[in-house]
Formats: C-alpha cells, sequence, structure tokens
C-alpha cells in the first residue's frame, strides 16, 4: 500500500509521524521535495531514527538549497518543478509519502502540492496539531482535499493534546482519528520504535 502524509501546515509532525508508521509497518520512505537542510534532511532523520530494516529510503526527486517554499527554492536554483517529473518510486514494499509544507503549499507557479496530491491518486493521512487557529487550518485543508475527491484516511493529532479542539474537528469532518503523538521530551531512535510498537495492531487495522 502507498499512503501520503500531508499535513494542515508545516513543521506540525509529518516527518515524526512518517518515522513511527515507516518502522510500526516496515513500509518504505519517499519524500519527492526537500527544501534546505539538506545535510540534515527529513530522509536522514527517518533512516537514523527507525529500527525496521524493511524500510527502505528513497532519494528525493528534488533536493533544493534554500530552506524555503518549493516554488521559492525552485526558482533561487534555476530548477522546474512539474508533476510528470516526479515519478512514485518502484518498491514491492508498502511506500509512506511525505509532502513538503502544508497541502496548499506551491511548488511552483501552477502546481500545488494539492495538485501532486491529487495526481498520484493515493490516499492520505492528515497530520493536524494544536496551536490557536489549528481548527481552521484542518477544517480548511479537509475541505480543500474532499473538493478535489482525494480520499483521506483519517486524522493524526501531533503534539500536546487539546481534546476540545480535536473533538470539535472529528466531529465537524466525521473522519477517523487514526492515533495521536504525544509531544516527546527526546526524539531519537528509541522514542520513535517504543511509541510505533504500541500503536501496530491499531495501524494494521486500517492499513495492512
Amino acid at each position: 500500500m502507498k499512503i501520503i502524509i500531508a499535513g494542515i501546515h508545516t513543521g506540525i509532525g509529518k516527518t515524526i509521524c512518517s518515522a513511527i508508521l515507516a518502522d510500526a509497518l516496515g513500509y518504505d520512505y519517499w519524500k519527492p521535495i526537500q527544501a534546505g537542510d539538506l545535510d540534515n534532511s527529513d530522509s536522514i532523520f527517518v533512516k537514523n531514527n527507525i529500527y525496521n530494516t524493511h524500510c527502505m529510503i528513497h532519494p528525493e526527486a528534488f533536493r533544493l538549497s534554500l530552506a524555503a517554499s518549493p516554488h521559492w527554492a525552485a526558482l533561487y536554483d534555476g530548477v522546474s518543478i512539474q508533476k510528470e517529473n516526479i515519478i512514485i518510486p518502484a518498491t514491492q514494499n508498502g511506500l509512506i509519502i511525505e509532502t513538503a509544507g502544508g497541502v496548499m503549499s506551491p511548488l511552483s507557479d501552477d502546481l500545488l502540492n494539492i495538485d501532486l496530491i491529487q495526481y498520484f491518486n493515493l490516499p492520505v493521512i492528515l497530520i493536524s496539531n494544536n496551536y490557536l487557529g489549528s481548527i481552521n487550518h484542518t477544517l480548511l485543508t479537509v475541505s480543500a482535499l474532499q473538493h478535489k475527491n482525494i480520499a483521506i484516511m483519517g486524522i493524526v493529532f501531533s503534539g500536546e493534546e487539546v481534546k476540545s479542539s480535536e473533538d470539535y474537528i472529528i466531529q465537524q469532518t466525521k473522519l477517523k482519528h487514526l492515533f495521536s503523538i504525544p509531544k516527546f521530551d527526546t526524539i531519537d531512535k528509541n522514542t520513535i520504535t517504543n511509541f510505533a510498537k504500541t500503536i501496530t495492531n491499531q495501524l494494521q487495522q486500517f492499513i495492512l
């Protein structure tokens, strides 16, 4: 199975969630576009923080030098991002695909993340977080995905729990709450793997 990990915003826990899923399920990991921090990329984070040896880390389609919105980082590097040039890696394994930034983040003047998601035609796990404005951002993101007829497997809440916000989001969207990722004091290989073990059976009910 191939699954897209998308978020309501940037920096909300997509990579941590991707690492947890890869470790729990033994799926491969791929981030098509990495903008900036190339020596400490999300692919490197996942590789360094999981134990599951079944997981292969596939190289990015675009490695952009500037830590910025992908459309600007690509322009800075003199690169044109076109969805036809982003080829899903061939694998006999399951695959976790992590997007860069939020669903409506631009990849070029005429290409948004949501367009790439629609082009891939794969189901989405949506990562939400609890901050002032996250209800609005989550509901808007769900609406945008549904408008494009993109299948949403469910929502993962990442970080500090705010039950009232989470309950409201689930009530309004009618989406499945897959699991929640707590705000870890330390994020390392043991933290990721130990948490992955607690949800492996739960994941297998709706993914495998």
